[in-house]
């Protein structure tokens, strides 16, 4: 029993001491300060979100960019129709040079791969879009790792870390919450849709 004591409370220390190493030392800016980001809050209602998917049923629709100060944050809704390909078939891959992704799924569902070797990679040609900034994409290779997700399910995709569908037969819908540490999406940005219920900034003591 003692020995349990001693060395659970080991690793508390041992955690302790990680964490505090880890620790940044210098505080960063307060809110409302030149680089500490906004000094509020920012709502996206499932109003909004149902208004949205109601009104443009396609595919990729980012609905807000926010400058946090030392980093953007984007917030998507993204919609997969079936992929109508076969067990066996390649699989396309995509990935994002700077933008990470947190996958929240909220219905239907497929096969998601991700990781392992793109091969026939290309850059994606053009202006990179408001969604997650310069991308490219190919085809999966060894390595990668593929699984069956539902509603309820969170994927947590790196930034350069391919990732792609497969096997949707009816659909799949998920929140797309992407940090941007670069800034390489348009902070600021507000679904065109939303800016009729866009709130204007609240002023201090208002």
């Amino acid at each position: 029993m003692k020995k349990t004591i001693v060395s659970t409370l080991a690793s508390l220390f041992a955690l302790s001491a990680i964490t505090l190493a880890q620790a940044p030392q210098n505080p960063p800016p307060a809110p409302g300060q030149p680089g500490g980001g906004p000094a509020y809050a920012f709502d996206i209602t499932k109003a909004e979100v149902d208004m949205v998917n109601k009104n443009d049923p396609t595919t990729d629709r980012q609905l807000r960019v926010v400058d946090m100060g030392k980093y953007n944050l984007g917030v998507g809704i993204i919609h997969r129709g079936p992929t109508n390909d076969k067990s066996g078939d390649p699989i396309q891959a995509i990935f994002h040079y700077y933008t990470p992704e947190v996958y929240i799924i909220q219905s239907g569902g497929g096969v998601l791969t991700t990781g392992g070797v793109i091969d026939n990679f290309k850059p994606s040609a053009g202006v990179p879009n408001v969604m997650n900034g310069p991308s490219g994409g190919g085809v999966f290779g060894r390595g990668a790792y593929s699984r069956k997700v539902e509603p309820g399910d969170i994927i947590i995709i790196p930034a350069g870390v391919g990732h792609g569908w497969s096997q949707i037969t009816d659909h799949v819908d998920y929140l797309s919450v992407r940090p941007d540490p670069e800034k390489v999406l348009p902070a600021g940005w507000v679904y065109p849709m939303l800016l009729k219920t866009h709130p204007d900034e609240v002023k201090p003591g208002k």
